[in-house]
């Protein structure tokens, strides 16, 4: 997202590189833009780390480092490190839901999230104002309410995520109905929780973004929105927007690559840089198709740097992985077992080493005929890759890739995800102290004949606004998770505990 106005311009978040072991690709492609002008600006915004939205060798090549970064207050410096790495020198470090005046009457306010299960350590929004205009990006960044952006003015652009960026429930080990169902369960839970923030914000505009990317490789063909799978969670801007006009919503704005629109206090004109939108998603899959031929030899590249046979697994990964266990006494508690990983040849179905995560003994060590509740099955190659580059999170890698298949034996358990993106002494010490400072939340609600704990045990959202109630069953819309009121358990994980009861 390129911003201009009068008094400078911010470059949000730029991408163009295929991301997560060659899975990802934007959608549609932005390589052929005036990057030379683009990536001049004088002001960058990172979101975060997530590599969607991180693009380093992007970064590193071809954005100006005169730009000067609006860097999110976030509890690691990972961010400004890997910045300043690609040579960039000049950062404004904000603070959290602080309006801060830039030169020429530019002002701008960086909301960070900062949980552990927030991108990959951390993700934010930036809003931004000039001349009476108000923009805010929200892009990947789920915040508990918008209250902060709303008390600064009425906002008359508002760009948000509404597509999939997640792996659930597609490479999971299930029969194909079940994925379809669940995978028709997400999608609806995106729309419901998007539109939940259109209507917190009541923008003049809303502007779809952040997604879907496509996925060119042979083997992830399947995830793109062409098949007419219902359970397909990355429905593309058209669908979208079709999907709250008929809601009601007349004030969606489509963008491509190349668009550009013109935002006033009462208006909003938008140029495209093909004659018919509709048109264009109309031939999604021609579109894609040629696509892929023409990423093709990028793609292949990257897929020769990923083996490294000389790398004995095992031993690399007690070197540099057991002592982060030992330092995770509260999420390797959280796991509480075993996670098995199934190393598969190249190409191949063909198990050809199985490595255990013994949590509970802080060991790593070639699988014994156990049960496990979590296994992951996997090309060693990948994590041989993931070795050789010293990589601190596999979910901002190898999960995200979909270059894997899961299976699982009863809840979904956060801990085990927020283990692997903790890969390093810094993000495991926040992690475990984020964790333990967790407090329970005293004030009660009633929310549709039930007496429930105000904020969600998950992630502290206000379930008075997030949560819904069918059947005696809780859903909090901000990240779909569930809880039995009657029993106060969750559904959706182990752990995480609801106080409920039925109200008088």
């Amino acid at each position: 997202m390129f911003i201009e106005t009068g008094a400078g311009s911010i470059l949000c978040d730029p991408w163009v590189n295929p991301a997560y072991f060659g899975s990802w690709f934007p959608f549609p492609d932005n390589e052929p833009l005036d990057w030379d002008r683009l990536g001049k600006p004088d002001y960058l915004f990172v979101s975060h780390l997530h590599r969607d939205h991180f693009d380093a060798a992007f970064l590193r090549d071809r954005i100006s480092k005169k730009a000067t970064v609006l860097l999110p207050e976030y509890p690691t410096s990972q961010l400004e490190d890997e910045l300043r790495e690609l040579g960039f020198t000049s950062f404004l470090r904000t603070v959290s839901d602080e309006v801060h005046e830039l030169d020429g009457g530019l002002k701008i306010m960086i909301q960070a999230l900062t949980s552990p299960t927030d991108g990959p350590i951390g993700d934010s929004s930036i809003w931004v104002e000039y001349d009476g205009v108000r923009l805010l990006n929200q892009n990947d960044a789920r915040p508990t309410d918008l209250s902060r952006f709303a008390e600064l003015g009425h906002v008359h652009a508002h760009l948000l995520q509404f597509s999939g960026a997640i792996w659930y429930p597609m490479v999971y080990e299930l029969p194909h109905a079940a994925k379809t169902a669940f995978g028709k369960q997400k999608r609806e839970r995106q729309f419901d929780r998007t539109v939940r923030y259109i209507d917190d914000l009541k923008a003049s505009y809303v502007f779809p973004i952040a997604g879907p990317p496509c996925f060119l490789d042979d083997k992830l063909w399947q995830f793109n929105d062409i098949h007419g799978d219902e359970g397909n969670i990355f429905p593309d801007q058209q669908v979208f927007l079709d999907h709250i006009a008929g809601l009601g919503y007349d004030n969606g704005v489509l963008l491509l690559p190349g668009s550009v629109s013109d935002v006033s206090t009462d208006d909003v004109k938008t140029s495209h840089p093909v004659p018919d939108v509709r048109e264009f998603f109309a031939s999604k899959a021609e579109y894609l198709r040629d696509l892929a031929e023409r990423k093709r030899p990028a793609l292949e590249a990257e897929k020769a740097t990923w083996s490294h046979p000389e790398i004995d697994v095992l031993a690399e990964l007690k070197r540099r992985i057991e002592p982060i266990m030992e330092e995770s006494e509260y999420i390797a508690g959280g796991i509480g077992g075993p996670v098995r990983f199934d190393l598969l040849g190249t190409d191949s179905e063909e198990v050809v080493e199985s490595i255990v995560f013994d949590f509970p003994a802080n060991e790593i060590r070639i699988a014994a005929d156990e049960k496990v509740r979590y296994r992951f099955r996997t090309e060693r190659r990948l994590i041989e890759h993931l070795i050789h580059i010293d990589e601190g999170d596999w979910v901002n890698s190898l999960f995200l890739s979909c270059r894997f298949s899961a299976a699982r034996i009863g809840q979904y358990n956060e801990f085990v995800y927020a283990f692997f993106k903790c890969l390093s002494e810094e993000r495991i010490n926040y992690a475990e102290g984020w964790y333990a400072e967790q407090k329970p939340d005293a004030e009660d609600i009633d929310l549709d004949g039930w007496t429930v704990q105000r904020r969600c045990p998950h992630l502290k959202a206000d379930l008075g606004r997030f949560g819904k109630v069918e059947d005696g069953v809780l859903t909090c819309q901000m990240h779909g998770w569930k809880w039995n009121l009657g029993s106060g358990k969750c559904i959706t994980s182990a752990g995480h505990e609801i106080r409920s009861s039925k109200a008088e």
